[in-house]
């Protein structure tokens, strides 16, 4: 008995009847008939378990199987199960592993609470949110701000500093354009409840909104993302104690593909940058 003949026909029959019940008919157990088809598949390797391991490869693991199968579909059709089972038995699961970070601060004159949680917005720049997060990977410690457009996710603005200090939101600020009824919503961290960073804010004609005190989820967007760049960049590749300047160039190496190439479901498998282009 041809064990390829076998196996072709148990497919060809699979959605009528059982493994157990074809095996039945011929006449051989299950267990014969699972280790012809692994023989089989192991002579005549699957060309898509090569596609999932180059993109798996060239995302550096970031993805799970649905932001796989988003790509795959480019080409063509493709069940996302099948996907998601290449890549459990060819270990090319998402490695990675996302970081809590601890909610710190104490509020000092704390803006009304306007955002309240309704992460989207119609146009870009329309509602922003910032926060700055702390990089203990290199020689010194660093901090990044950043500010994201809850339009299409995009990091429109960040900066990176030996201090966490006003200067540093500041820095931050100016890189937004000039535009009116702009909202950008922070957390109550002292350099967002100062006075300076304040008048700033209203000199530009931002109107600003502040979570409540010990509520990070009110800031959740830029919270998120804090987490994940640490976790795809640093976490990930093990980078727990580098050069300050390899501390910066991953940040802004990450964040350039954050914004043009990383896809995100919610923006129908568009990276930030394509999405903001193709609605214009």
């Amino acid at each position: 008995m041809e064990a390829e003949v076998v196996i072709a026909w148990v497919e060809s029959i699979r959605k009528e009847v059982t493994i157990s019940e074809a095996c039945a008919w011929l006449g051989i157990a299950r267990a014969t008939y699972y280790r012809w088809k692994t023989t089989c598949e192991s002579k005549h390797p699957d060309p898509m378990v090569e596609k999932v391991a180059q993109l798996c490869t060239q995302h550096k693991f970031r993805y799970g199987y649905r932001k796989i199968t988003a790509l795959l579909r480019i080409e063509g059709p493709i069940n996302h199960k099948r996907v998601q089972r290449i890549m459990q038995c060819e270990d090319l699961q998402c490695r990675v592993r996302m970081k809590k970070r601890k909610n710190t601060g104490q509020p000092a004159k704390p803006a009304e609470h306007l955002l309240k949680r309704k992460f989207y917005a119609e146009a870009p720049f329309q509602k922003l949110v910032t926060d700055i997060t702390y990089l203990p990977f290199g020689n010194k410690m660093l901090y990044l701000s950043s500010i994201l457009d809850l339009y299409n996710g995009e990091i429109v603005a960040y900066s990176i500093a030996d201090k966490q200090d006003t200067s540093l939101v500041l820095d931050t600020l100016d890189q937004l354009p000039e535009r009116t009824n702009m909202l950008l919503h922070s957390d109550q961290g002292s350099v967002y409840t100062s006075q300076v960073y304040q008048t700033v804010i209203k000199g530009k004609g931002i109107t600003m909104s502040m979570s409540r005190k010990g509520t990070p989820a009110d800031n959740a967007p830029i919270e998120s993302f804090h987490s994940t760049l640490k976790s795809e960049t640093f976490y990930l590749e093990d980078l727990r104690c580098t050069t300050t300047a390899i501390v910066e160039q991953t940040v802004r190496d990450y964040i350039t593909y954050y914004n043009l190439i990383r896809i995100q479901a919610k923006l129908n498998n568009q990276s930030p940058i394509n999405f903001r282009r193709l609605a214009a």
